[in-house]
Order: structure tokens, then C-alpha cells, then sequence
């Protein structure tokens, strides 16, 4: 099947996304309609064939094979709210600088593709309803938005007071009543809502037995990042636009990526007052703050001028989005915003580009250049943002001392010096840091 339907099915999404536009409280009720064996399939395709098979041990490849086998039977079973969703593999991956490992779940390649068609309707619905603050899981916004929109916030804003927060198991703690009903607020298809709650009951495979889900969506599918959004849509972000804000002193600003959010202040009195009424709010919807990781910084233009009065030599740092936040000043001596990249996350780039050497270090050196600058280009273009290209040399240098190292461990003789090791760089050149977002095209990025 062809990909030539596209263009159609954007222009249903245009036509969804104009009436939620126009009419904000329409209760959408026909939408399965929506998901048909086109998008299921133009999703399928979008799967990544290297993606890891769910319960069933079908692999993307065999799912495309068997594709008019599977995909009329599961839209009619959607269609006649018989779909029993398929149990979902829990795998582990380690956190950022962390022993304890994050859990993630792993749905049947099918079910994937059934889930990122069900996704693309509700975005289409409620891109028009999120907040300019809210960065997570949408279309044409990325993380490095959200931390643009941070740096502009505090760099151009009266911003003192810093509330860095960390909620608590987020995806394993969301409410399913709650959830379901904030989503009949805008969807009123009972098809659609059958098969969400399905998704959210499904099973969970873990060490060879399956467990019920009453709680919380696991992270992995398609469907978790739309619905935890929108979780947090009701639950923080217009609480804080229509509620909070309102009632401050100063400015007040949430700059919020899926469950990673920041809360910028005037004055330390507003930060007080809502850091309280943030563990209330989150409480009535079986959320809370982490305690070791929630904390109020003084941040901004004035924290150098203070620091000295607390007993500190400078400013306290912020944690956002893998980098370090600290305040700095530019070349005319103007406060400025700096970004690093954070300690335990460097250690861990750091720690995967060796795996990788010493695993590949008796392959043909034209293949080692091709999977590292691999590697290199995707950690650049991530972590190569305004000031931070003093972390990606930091990076590089230690790349080259490693391989060559891993080269001269290939046999007993062959030591490589370092003249042979720039022969060998001037041939295969590893990849040069570069910023992918220089200063000023980073700054364009803010959302405000």
C-alpha cells in the first residue's frame, strides 16, 4: 500500500483541528470513522523496522507481511467496542546518572500502529486546546523550544525565583477516572473512548507474568504521550493560567515539557504560596512533588548580587531537559542565561560512546567512523545549543583518546602512536563538534 493517500488525510486533520478551533466546548462524537486501514498502515510504516516486538514477538517486518491478515478484524473489533487490547512487555532502561531504572512498556507492533492512529485524531483535537506553555508530544515543538522559551522567560521577564519541580512516578500514578474524564470533555465517540480504556486496562507482562494495569499509562505507546498531556492540561497548566496567576503579586510564568516543568517569580512570596498549593492541586489527582527533587532557586539578574548575602560564591544552578542552568553574563556585561550540559547526562554519552568502541574495535575502521560519527551527530544535535560547545569538544576529545586506545588493543603489536592515529583521522575524519542551534537561532526558538 502506497503512502499517495496522504494529503487526504491531512486534510480530515485540518478540518478536525478547525472545528475544535472554532467551537472550544464541542464534545466531538464521531471519529472512529477516522481510523481506517490507510492510517493504521501509513503508521505501520512510520514504525522503525529496528523496533522491539511487544507480547506476541511479531517484528514490524512480519507485521507489514501480515498486514491483510490482522488489520480488518482489529478495526471492526474497534468499531463494535470489542477490542481487547493486547498485554504490554515491561522492559527497564537505566536513568540519567541513576542505579534505579525507568519502566517502560512495549506494545504489540500492531496494537503500535492502531495507537499512533488514535494519537493523530486527538492531537488534531487538542493542539488547539494546549497552552503556549505546554512543549511535550507536539507537533513542531521539541524540547530545545521549551528551553528556549525558559531562557527567554527569565533572561527578558522579572524573574527572581525559580521553582524547579519533579513529579513523583507521574506515568504510573495518573488517575483513569480522572483521565477518562477529561477526555469525554472534548470526545464524545464511544468507540474511541472503549478502546482508550482498554489501552489503559491492558495487562502487563513482567518476568513471565501478567498483572492487571489499575492505574497510570505505561510509557512507550503512542497513546501515553497524548494522554498525559492532556492530564497535565487540566490539571496544571490551566489551573496555573486561570487560578494562579491571577492572584500573584509579580509575573509568573510554567514553561512545562510532558511531565518536566519549571515555574518562574517575581517575588519568593508568590513562589511560597504556590509551592503549597502545587502539592494540594496535584494531590486531588493522585500526583505528588518529588521531595529530594523539587526545590526553589533564586535565579535570575539579581542572584549574583544576592549570592554573597547568602553565603554562597554564585548563584544556584537549575535542571532542565539534560542541561544545567546557571546565570552568567555576556560580552557587554548584560545578565545572561548559560547552558551546559548536565553532569550525569555527559557521563552517560560518555559512557555509551566507550561500550560501543570497545564492542566494534576489531571491525574495518571505515565502519567504526560510520556508526561513532553516528552517534556524535545525534549528541550534537541535541546538546549543541547556544554556549555549550565547550561540553561537545569535551566530548570529542575523549572519543578520539578512547578509539585510539581501542585500536591499539586490537592485537599485541599494533599499538597505535600518534602520528599513525592522524593518518587514520585525515582519512576517516570523526565527526567535529558543531552547534546545532547557534545562540541567536536557539533564542528564535521561544514560544511566548
Amino acid at each position: 500500500m502506497q503512502r499517495e493517500d496522504q494529503p487526504v488525510m491531512a486534510t480530515e486533520f485540518e478540518r478536525i483541528a478547525a472545528k475544535a478551533r472554532s467551537e472550544p466546548k464541542l464534545q466531538f462524537t464521531s471519529l472512529a470513522h477516522h481510523i481506517s486501514r490507510e492510517r493504521v498502515w501509513a503508521n505501520l510504516c512510520e514504525i522503525p523496522l529496528t523496533s522491539a516486538p511487544g507480547v506476541d514477538g511479531q517484528t514490524v517486518a512480519e507485521a507489514k507481511a501480515d498486514f491483510d491478515v490482522w488489520v480488518e478484524p482489529m478495526l471492526r473489533s474497534m468499531h463494535r467496542k470489542g477490542y481487547r487490547a493486547p498485554a504490554i512487555r515491561r522492559a527497564y532502561i537505566p536513568k540519567p546518572g541513576k542505579k534505579e531504572k525507568r519502566p517502560l512498556g512495549v506494545p504489540c507492533v500492531s496494537d503500535r500502529a492502531l495507537q499512533r492512529s488514535v494519537a493523530e485524531v486527538l492531537t488534531a483535537i487538542y493542539e488547539q486546546d494546549f497552552l503556549p506553555c505546554s512543549f511535550g508530544g507536539r507537533p513542531g515543538l521539541s524540547a530545545h523550544h521549551a528551553l528556549a522559551t525558559l531562557n527567554e522567560v527569565i533572561a527578558g521577564g522579572k524573574v527572581s525565583w525559580v521553582l524547579e519541580a519533579d513529579l513523583k512516578n507521574f506515568f504510573g500514578s495518573l488517575d483513569h477516572v480522572d483521565l477518562l474524564r477529561f477526555v469525554e470533555l472534548r470526545v464524545g465517540d464511544p468507540r474511541i473512548l472503549s478502546v482508550i480504556r482498554r489501552w489503559l486496562k491492558a495487562d502487563i507482562l513482567e518476568d513471565g507474568e501478567l498483572r492487571p494495569n489499575e492505574q497510570g499509562t505505561p510509557q512507550g505507546g503512542s497513546i501515553s504521550v497524548v494522554l498525559s498531556n492532556l492530564y497535565l492540561h487540566y490539571v496544571l497548566d490551566l489551573w496555573f493560567e486561570r487560578v494562579v496567576k491571577p492572584r500573584l503579586r509579580g509575573e509568573a510564568y510554567l514553561v512545562r515539557y510532558i511531565d518536566d516543568f519549571v515555574l518562574c517569580f517575581q517575588y519568593r512570596s508568590d513562589a511560597c504560596r504556590v509551592q503549597d498549593a502545587l502539592r494540594k492541586r496535584l494531590g486531588k489527582f493522585s500526583l505528588a512533588l518529588e521531595p529530594s527533587k523539587t526545590k526553589l532557586v533564586e535565579f535570575g539578574r539579581f542572584a549574583h548580587k544576592y549570592a554573597g548575602k547568602r553565603g554562597r560564591k554564585r548563584p544556584e544552578t537549575i535542571y532542565f531537559l539534560g542541561f544545567d542552568l546557571y546565570c552568567t553574563r555576556n560580552r557587554k556585561g548584560n545578565f545572561k542565561v548559560g547552558f551546559r550540559t548536565e553532569k550525569s547526562r555527559l557521563r552517560r554519552s560518555l559512557a555509551h560512546l566507550c561500550d560501543l568502541m570497545r564492542r566494534m574495535r576489531h571491525l574495518p575502521v571505515r565502519e567504526q567512523v560510520i556508526n561513532l560519527n553516528q552517534v556524535l551527530r545525534g549528541h550534537y544535535a541535541y546538546y549543541g545549543i547556544g554556549a555549550n560547545f565547550r561540553a561537545l569538544q569535551k566530548v570529542h576529545r575523549m572519543v578520539e583518546r578512547y578509539w585510539r586506545k581501542m585500536l591499539s588493543s586490537r592485537s599485541r603489536k599494533g599499538k597505535v602512536n600518534w602520528d599513525v592515529f592522524q593518518k587514520i583521522k585525515a582519512r576517516w575524519p570523526l565527526q567535529r563538534p558543531r552547534l546545532a542551534r547557534p545562540y541567536r537561532e536557539f533564542q528564535a526558538l521561544a514560544v511566548l
